[in-house]
């Protein structure tokens, strides 16, 4: 009878609280693998395609099999479930990638649970399966800009990161409607904004007053309280 224990294995990864323990390894064909080391023990994850890397009707993941077949007749309740148990995979795989500085499959992989969303949103048969993961949007759409802002960030491109997070502002701004400003999100990448802006080169700063008096012709007085807030950052 083989020898499955894993105590070893666990032993010479120690479990360390407060942080998400997360390495990436080589299986026994030589691919790569994620591995996320929790309290009890290891969760292995798949690179790309569905993270527990089973084949859904010969497709990569449920989204992908939709993305190819249609959903003619919509999404009955029990489909809508397995979307969310893929969704639910995908992000924690997007959270394991951020900490580890894989910033293009994090973005990826928010992408595509954005697109999971979409698709129960406007196909599912149920309304309360339309409804079901609009809650998570925000954090979504808040950790793809984070990791599109650090990307830039690692390439030296501080002009490139406040462009991300803006994006990813705006669209907060439109899913979240009133309130957005005080959402937790949206608060997350206006620090990292505020983070950036005495890190742009002198042209960039220059802009932020054209765009500042523009926004105060156009009597657009939010972005211009944004835009004074940025320029205030440059002096300090």
């Amino acid at each position: 009878m083989p020898n499955d224990d894993i105590s070893r294995i666990l032993r010479d990864w120690a479990y360390k609280a407060g942080r998400l323990n997360v390495r990436v390894a080589e299986a026994a064909d030589g691919r790569e693998v994620l591995q996320l080391r929790i309290e009890l023990g290891i969760i292995q994850m798949e690179l790309s395609g569905r993270p527990d890397g089973v084949l859904q009707d010969g497709c990569p993941s449920l989204l992908a099999l939709f993305e190819s077949r249609g959903t003619q007749g919509g999404l009955e309740p029990d489909m809508c479930r397995r979307l969310r148990e893929e969704g639910v995979q995908r992000s924690h795989r997007s959270a394991a990638l951020f900490a580890i500085g894989r910033w293009k499959e994090t973005i990826r992989d928010c992408n595509e649970n954005l697109q999971l969303f979409d698709l129960c949103k406007y196909h599912a048969n149920d309304k309360n399966d339309q409804e079901a993961l609009e809650q998570f949007r925000g954090a979504v759409i808040a950790l793809s800009a984070r990791a599109a802002a650090e990307w830039a960030v690692e390439e030296d491109n501080i002009s490139m990161a406040m462009a991300a997070l803006e994006k990813g502002i705006e669209e907060l701004r439109q899913i979240l409607g009133e309130g957005w400003e005080q959402s937790n999100e949206t608060q997350l990448l206006r620090g990292m904004k505020e983070a950036l802006v005495p890190k742009l080169p002198r042209s960039e700063r220059v802009d932020l007053k054209e765009r500042l008096a523009e926004a105060i012709e156009n009597e657009n007085y939010e972005l211009a309280a944004i835009l004074r807030d940025e320029i205030r950052l440059l002096r300090e």
